[in-house]
């Protein structure tokens, strides 16, 4: 079968745009996938200011939620766009785009037991601008099937990460963290809680940052003990696996509430929340992981050295290491998934893992809008 070219395009719980890769798939050439370029497009302030206050109730938020989707359409349009011009490759070349889309709200097991999860970005828009079938809304069959919604990315780690004869763990850390446990006989993987994304919020309120390159100003802080104690009280937290996280727990006003009363520094506040963000990953390998061999980094947080460094200092088992050793770019694996996410749509192929999402089965996952 010749190669086939398709896009993936992420923009996850951080908000600070769209991550898009070029992929080829071709299974003559004994690898399952080669990255042949990649390009990010960045979220205005205004953009990212309007998202924000989508993940909760405010006024007209329908009819907002609608434009704001078209807006997105026009720039994931305009992101494929300028990866193509880079790869000096032409739209009909490309067999289909995986769009995660935006999340605003998720909410699996609302109500009655089903709840929802709603990414925006108007993937009709998004087919009709680049002439190129569109594959979206990922989330939405695995919550239908009784699942959480989330994460997907395991299942592409399973299919890309794993190893014969190593017992592989993957974290992910982007506004949310995430886990994929990858062993012989055993896939499984969950949000562990937040990322990034109450420390991105933190410094933009003190700093006006919109995060806090390498950890510089959480290292002129001190850990605030009692605070750290009281987070990790979280009640999400002690959740089994399957679960699924957000900004619909983790936000601003969850942080206020455990800084009620208090007088501390910014940033020593700022150093607790990265002790938060590590000790809630390293509980949950020792709580849910059985041994491991090789740990790998990916996202954002892979890119701040004190997050990684106290990390290390935690799994003591073994050598913290990024996707970068294993052929992907930190920056570039979740879109890189929608790609493939996309591919195993299109190929009529089941994409979501029951034991990491918690859904009744495996289902095919994805709605296409034909070019």
């Amino acid at each position: 079968m010749a190669s086939q070219l398709f896009i993936g395009l992420m923009s996850g719980t951080s908000l600070d745009g769209i991550d898009a890769a070029l992929v080829e798939f071709d299974s003559a050439a004994g690898s399952p996938l080669k990255t042949l370029n990649t390009h990010f497009l960045p979220y205005s302030a205004e953009l990212r200011s309007v998202i924000l206050r989508l993940q909760h109730p405010t006024d007209n938020e329908l009819e907002t939620t609608a434009l704001i989707s078209n807006q997105l359409a026009k720039l994931f349009a305009s992101a494929v766009k300028q990866l193509l011009t880079k790869a000096k490759i032409t739209s009909d070349r490309i067999v289909a785009i995986g769009c995660h889309g935006q999340t605003i709200r998720h909410q699996p097991g609302l109500n009655d037991g089903i709840g929802f999860t709603m990414q925006i970005g108007n993937a009709a828009l998004l087919a009709e601008l680049t002439d190129i079938t569109v594959v979206a809304d990922f989330r939405s069959r695995d919550i239908a099937a009784g699942g959480q919604g989330a994460p997907l990315v395991p299942a592409f780690h399973h299919a890309v990460f794993s190893s014969n004869d190593k017992t592989r763990a993957l974290i992910n850390i982007g506004g949310i963290a995430n886990i994929t446990y990858l062993a012989k006989n055993e896939v499984f993987g969950f949000d562990t809680g937040p990322g990034n994304m109450l420390l991105d919020a933190w410094i933009k309120r003190h700093q006006g940052l919109d995060y806090d390159a390498d950890g510089a100003w959480a290292r002129t802080g001190e850990i605030i003990k009692p605070l750290l104690s009281t987070m990790l009280t979280e009640a999400y937290l002690a959740l089994l696996p399957p679960k699924s996280t957000g900004r619909d727990l983790f936000n601003e006003q969850w942080l206020d509430q455990h800084l009620l009363n208090t007088n501390y520094l910014p940033q020593d506040v700022a150093r607790t929340l990265v002790a938060f963000t590590v000790q809630s990953i390293a509980d949950s390998l020792q709580n849910y992981c059985g041994s491991i061999d090789e740990t790998y980094l990916c996202g954002g947080g892979a890119h701040n050295t004190l997050l990684k460094s106290e990390l290390q200092k935690l799994l003591t088992h073994c050598q913290l290491a990024t996707t970068e050793t294993l052929g992907i770019g930190v920056d570039w694996v979740e879109a890189i998934a929608f790609a493939w996410l996309a591919k195993q749509c299109l190929d009529k192929k089941t994409a979501n893992l029951p034991q990491v999402t918690g859904a009744n089965a495996a289902r095919i996952l994805g709605a296409i809008y034909q070019r």
